[in-house]
């Protein structure tokens, strides 16, 4: 079969599939004509990727799993291993995400919400108000203004339009009225 028959045999994109081959996980035949041609062989593991890249399996790991998916020999403590690994990794994802969660809800608490430019949200996303954070410690790397290009408030250097200034216009070195 031709790579577009592949890709809706297995739920796998045409562009994922030629990457998958470019980084050594899938190994089609190719035709006189130089076009690949898909095995049933092909198909099976390309969709043993797609349940391990569905499962957030890193693309390294993947590489072992069919490793071992292939080695009839194998012993099974490896692959457990390898998914234990991988359960810990996301176990420590969810907590980092809830612990991310819980920064923003209480920002978002302690937003008014209404038509003033005072915004905690902004101000800890810029790096002015670790206090705002639970624990007193900022979870988050700081941003200031020319940290990255196309910041507004960057200088001319980085894509912006130059100057450090507040939300409300005033340059943040100026004295506040």
């Amino acid at each position: 079969m031709n790579i577009g028959e592949a890709a809706r045999a297995s739920g796998i994109s045409e562009k994922m599939i030629r990457h998958y081959e470019a980084i050594g996980l899938l190994h089609p035949a190719r035709r006189a004509n130089g076009y690949r041609t898909y095995s049933p062989g092909d198909i099976a593991v390309l969709r043993f990727i797609r349940h391990a890249r569905d499962l957030a399996f890193p693309l390294e790991d993947v590489r072992k799993l069919l490793a071992l998916w292939r080695d009839r020999g194998r012993a099974s403590a490896d692959v457990r291993r390898i998914a234990l690994d991988h359960v810990a990794a996301l176990e420590e994802k969810a907590r980092s995400l809830q612990a991310m969660a819980a920064s923003l809800r209480h920002l978002a608490e302690h937003c008014h919400g209404d038509d003033r430019p005072d915004c905690p949200i902004l101000d800890e996303l810029e790096g002015r108000h670790d206090h705002c954070v639970e624990g007193g410690r900022n979870e988050l790397p700081a941003l200031r203004a020319g940290d990255h290009p196309g910041d507004p408030l960057a200088g001319p250097a980085s894509g912006g339009a130059g100057g450090s200034r507040r939300r409300d216009g005033a340059r943040r070195d100026a004295p506040e009225s």
